[in-house]
């Protein structure tokens, strides 16, 4: 299997990041869900304990996923109709968008942050108002959204997969 993606297959590398993201992104659906539902208890703890780093982590990734995106778009399987890509845009955005989001209202907090040990930013006493209310207000809402979007996305790829009258998308992903 090719590195780089083609007419018929996504390459290794597209691969990589996209199930590697989708199990990044079911960890932090999960502790979201259990900060929710069971809040100060011990699997609240394991799964949010990490909800920060993973977060920033997935923002990394989708900016290397858009690039490397970007790069093979000429050799990348085309795509089934407008409204596919205007589904893929809309994932691209948001999982650029809300990890941005709370990265802002990170810094704006005044707290420090070192994901992984690695300091990103030190911390300061006066908060910024500015930086820490759009996450405030959307970071948690343009989450569900995202994971609204992504469950739209397995449904379509299960259509796609099921009907008779449309291609069968589910292997260009798995690589078989």
């Amino acid at each position: 299997m090719s590195l780089k993606d083609n007419s018929q297959r996504y390459g290794s590398i597209s691969r990589l990041l996209h199930w590697g993201m989708a199990l990044l992104l079911l960890w932090q659906f999960l502790s979201a869900i259990f900060r929710v539902v069971a809040e100060d208890t011990a699997i609240e703890q394991f799964f949010w304990s990490v909800h920060k780093p993973l977060g920033f982590l997935l923002l990394i990734l989708a900016a290397i996923r858009l690039i490397w995106a970007l790069a093979n778009s000429a050799r990348r399987p085309a795509s089934l109709n407008k409204l596919a890509t205007l589904g893929h845009l809309g994932l691209y955005a948001l999982l650029i968008v809300v990890p941005a989001l709370a990265l802002l209202r990170q810094y704006g907090s005044g707290r420090a942050f070192d994901p992984f040990g690695i300091p990103l930013f030190a911390g300061f006493e006066e908060k910024i108002g500015w930086m820490i209310e759009p996450g405030n207000l959307l970071h948690g809402w343009l989450g569900w959204l995202l994971l609204a979007m992504i469950v739209g996305h397995i449904v379509m790829v299960k259509v796609h997969r099921r009907s008779p009258s449309h291609e069968d998308v589910l292997p260009r992903m798995l690589g078989n």
